[in-house]
């Protein structure tokens, strides 16, 4: 049974911290190589060709990038002609840029001005959308966190509340936009709104669900040693569940975010979503995968804060097994010097 613990495919087993880190670096490595494979190598994926000499074609001109199958042609012609052949190199298409070009975007949307004044810089996009989430999920978090837990911990909240909201959770958040828009005007009230209605249902289902599973012989304890309901729910019920309250809000932050895009479509554009789509008209792509990055870069670290406030809040919690690339590192490390 210890032999299998640490098995690759051992169910609810463990890994060596070595074999641990190996696999959290290539959960971030595999998809960067893979997207500098597509990007570098020639012969994978470049159907276009990238003029560095125009030659004798008229329409061509420097850098202009053209199907594979129109140079050839072109090509084809000019020699028939006996004019000077047109000359290239395999290039993708604009809209996938490389690493590289990703990075010096990346630094270049916090240093360089926009290119129309009054455009938002992309800090100032990123930090909008940021209060965005914030206040959404916040307003979600006061009214969803304490319906969920009574509705887990009495069934009479449970039978009150939770049809209607197992109902409307299937309501996407967005049809609810012109009428955020009505109410609430152009700004940042009917995004907010969008945010707050996209989480709530969501919270409230799943704290409920996770109240549930709170372990009924600490209230029949509780019970027999002559708490009330109040001392029940607040001595017995929020302490047992903490933990997994923490994490369930970990999770649902998540999905606040994945409403974000379509909530800043809802009235005036602002924000990341914004700034994405004004570089997409620019058809500058190398800042747009830049901002889509940064997204998941602020999200990660999020999780990540949050994970090691946890823990710290939380020091007898059971591992989520979430903990990530320096979690994994610290493993290894004290593993390979135990003293």
């Amino acid at each position: 049974m210890n032999r299998n613990k640490h098995s690759l495919f051992a169910p609810f087993g463990d890994l060596p911290p070595g074999i641990q880190l190996l696999f959290v670096w290539l959960s971030f490595l595999t998809p960067l190589v893979a997207w500098c494979v597509v990007s570098y190598v020639p012969f994978v994926w470049h159907p276009l060709m990238r003029v560095a000499d125009p030659g004798g074609v008229s329409y061509f001109q420097k850098d202009t990038l053209v199907d594979k199958k129109v140079f050839r042609a072109e090509n084809e012609k000019m020699l028939a002609a006996g004019k000077a052949v047109a000359t290239g190199v395999p290039a993708n298409p604009v809209f996938l840029p490389a690493p590289h070009e990703v990075a010096q975007a990346l630094y270049k949307s916090f240093t360089t001005p926009p290119r129309r004044k009054g455009e938002p810089w992309l800090h100032e996009s990123l930090w909008h959308s940021i209060r965005i989430i914030f206040w959404g999920f916040l307003l979600s978090s006061i009214l969803g966190v304490p319906l969920g837990i009574l509705c887990g911990t009495f069934k009479v909240f449970a039978k009150l509340s939770e049809p209607a909201v197992d109902f409307f959770r299937y309501m996407p958040a967005p049809v609810f936009g012109a009428l955020a828009v009505a109410v609430l005007g152009i700004y940042d009230g009917p995004k907010v709104a969008i945010i707050v209605i996209g989480t709530f249902f969501q919270q409230v289902l799943v704290i409920a669900n996770t109240t549930r599973k709170l372990d009924p012989s600490l209230v029949e304890a509780a019970q027999t040693l002559g708490a009330g309901q109040i001392q029940i729910l607040f001595q017995v019920v929020l302490p047992g569940i903490a933990v997994d309250l923490y994490n369930d809000m970990r999770i649902l932050i998540g999905c606040a975010w994945t409403f974000l895009i379509v909530a800043e479509y809802i009235g005036a554009s602002s924000g990341i979503t914004f700034f994405i789509n004004q570089q997409a008209k620019y058809r500058i792509y190398d800042n747009v995968f830049a901002a889509i990055l940064i997204i998941g870069v602020i999200g990660f670290a999020t999780d990540r804060v949050l994970d090691w406030i946890g823990r710290r809040i939380f020091p007898w919690q059971k591992s989520s097994g979430r903990g990530g690339l320096l979690k994994a590192l610290r493993e290894s490390r004290r593993k390979t010097n135990p003293a």
